[in-house]
Parts: structure tokens; sequence; C-alpha cells
């Protein structure tokens, strides 16, 4: 285990660590946007694509955020940056598929051949945060941790099964364990 000198998470930060840590609030609110977007119009909604795109790049600073909490030479480190890029990739190609969907095209996941890789590569986005929860407990965020990973249990049935019961409630929980963060005191970089 290893002990880490905290500081509140207001305290003199550089413009990056202002980025990174304000997207662990800006990043659920647009996915819950996206969510809900889709909730209301449909899972094939062109708006709703646009803004899951963004979330999921969102979700991408939010990686490098708990990435750069954690020591530099922890292996959790690396697996959190390797899955999280390529869960970021993932997810964003399931709402540029969205859009694809709103212009009536054929959904890439029911096409065989090179368009099966959206499905592994979308895969990587629940994994990477089911690493992002393990981060935080180590890190000491011993509520936020557990509640992401309950979050991202339930993230794959609500989006692979396009249900929006789950996907919002979801999202909801995210913005809570993430956004709390923002304000919580924060480990020093390693």
């Amino acid at each position: 285990m290893t002990t880490t000198t905290l500081r509140p998470a207001t305290s003199t930060a550089s413009p990056t660590e202002r980025l990174l840590t304000g997207a662990l609030l800006v990043a659920p609110l647009v996915y819950l946007a996206a969510d809900s977007t889709y909730a209301a119009r449909g899972w094939d909604d062109a708006t709703a694509g646009v803004l899951h795109v963004l979330g999921a790049i969102g979700y991408g600073f939010v990686v490098l955020r708990v990435a750069a909490w954690l020591p530099r030479d922890a292996r959790l480190t690396a697996w959190v940056v390797f899955t999280g890029i390529i869960g970021l990739v993932g997810n964003a190609a399931y709402g540029f598929e969205a859009i694809h969907m709103s212009l009536g095209d054929v959904q890439l996941v029911d096409q065989p051949g090179a368009a099966n890789l959206i499905k592994p590569l979308g895969l990587f986005f629940p994994v990477s945060f089911a690493l992002v929860a393990w981060a935080l407990v180590r890190l000491g965020h011993r509520w936020q941790g557990p509640l992401v990973l309950v979050a991202i249990v339930a993230w794959p049935v609500a989006h692979i099964g396009n249900i929006s019961a789950v996907a919002v409630p979801v999202n909801i929980a995210l913005v809570v364990a993430l956004g709390s963060l923002v304000w919580a005191r924060s480990p020093e970089p390693a």
C-alpha cells in the first residue's frame, strides 16, 4: 500500500490539473445529457450521438485525472491509461454510430468484417472504469470507488440493451461519484 500526501482540490493547480479535475464533473454531466436525450428521442438520435461523443472525450480526461493521482510506476496506472484510451475510442465510436443511424444508415455493429471492431473497443470503456473504481478505492475515496464500480457494471446492460431506465440512473451515479471528487481532498500527483 502506498501513502500519499493529500491536498485540497481547491489549492493552486496548473491549467492542466484544472482541466482534468473539471472533467470529473463535466464528463458525467455531458453523458447524462446524452443518455437523457437518447431516452427522450430514441437511441438513434443525432443530438444524443453528438453529446455521446463529447461525453466519451470527457471521460478520456477523467481517466487521465485518476491516472495522474496514482503512482507513476504502478501497474494499475498503466492499465487505467491503456484501457481508458482504448475505451474512449470505443465509446466515441458508439456515439458516431448513433449519428450514422440518424442518417438512415445501417447499424455498424450488425455488419460483418471490419465493422466488428466497434464491439471489442466499446467493451474497453467499462473495463477502464472498473479499474478507475479500484484506483479510487486505493486513493482513499472509499464510497466513490464502489459507486463507480456499481454504475459501470450496469453500464453495458444499459447501453447494449438500450435501456434508458438503467442508463439514466447509471449516469446520475457517475455524476455523484466522480463529481464529488472535484471538491474532495485529492492525492498529490505522483
